[in-house]
């Protein structure tokens, strides 16, 4: 039966939504007891110190990046020196190697991925956060949580335009034909273009999942999907 759906599916969340309800479906048979959805959300949430400790390491990784980028601009101070060698501990990258300054590039990127990565992870939390309080908030005192959306009225500075003024401005921008300026560039590009090859569509197999999840953890934190790595193994 599932293997009739899955050759129907049409994309990956298709895909992912009948292993999921088919997960769902072998634990209510076997009488697995699941997690009840506070109880999940309540895990999710994390406090006030967490969230300053996700600001902190962010913080945390800002100097190293700029000491790096002043050590390929030929600053060499002690400091700078010490820092360098602190961000390349472990790695067997030595200051006096041939290619140091493509290694230094590197561990600048591979910084600043991480500062983006903990980023975002800042926002998700600040967003779950907002929107669990304000659900617990619904069912205790809607009242109050009404009043914390609203938002000031502000108002505009200076005298209001007239309706001619008005028509004259829009009609500037939308009713005036434009010439733009098509730059010689553009057939450059589309000359150089002309010869690629289009990427084939991207088949994936029940194999290629399989040798994907064959190295997982079974039971390890699941993604938004909810899915662990263990159905994918046994459905697969």
């Amino acid at each position: 039966m599932l293997v009739t759906y899955l050759e129907a599916s049409r994309d990956l969340c298709e895909t992912d939504s009948i292993l999921f309800g088919a997960a769902l479906a072998v634990c209510r048979i076997i009488g697995a007891k699941l997690p009840r959805l506070d109880a999940l959300l309540d895990k999710v949430v994390l406090s006030q110190s967490g969230e300053q400790e996700l600001k902190n390491v962010s913080q945390r990784l800002g100097p190293p990046i700029g000491r790096l980028i002043c050590f390929r601009s030929g600053n060499t101070r002690p400091r700078i020196v010490r820092t360098v060698r602190m961000a390349f501990a472990g790695t067997n990258v030595s200051l006096s190697q041939p290619d140091i300054m493509q290694k230094l590039t590197e561990r600048i990127d591979d910084l600043k991925q991480r500062i983006a990565a903990w980023g975002k992870r800042i926002r998700r939390y600040t967003e779950r956060s907002t929107r669990f309080n304000q659900n617990r908030l619904f069912q205790s005192d809607q009242k109050r949580l009404y009043k914390s959306l609203e938002r000031p009225m502000v108002s505009g500075m200076g005298p209001v335009p007239n309706q001619a003024d008005t028509v004259a401005f829009w009609r500037s921008l939308w009713s005036e034909p434009v010439n733009h300026n098509e730059g010689p560039w553009t057939e450059v590009v589309a000359s150089q273009c002309a010869g690629i090859t289009p990427m084939d569509p991207v088949t994936i197999t029940p194999d290629d999942v399989a040798e994907a999840v064959r190295r997982a953890p079974n039971w390890k934190s699941p993604g938004l999907d909810g899915l662990h790595h263990y159905w994918l193994k046994g459905f697969v």
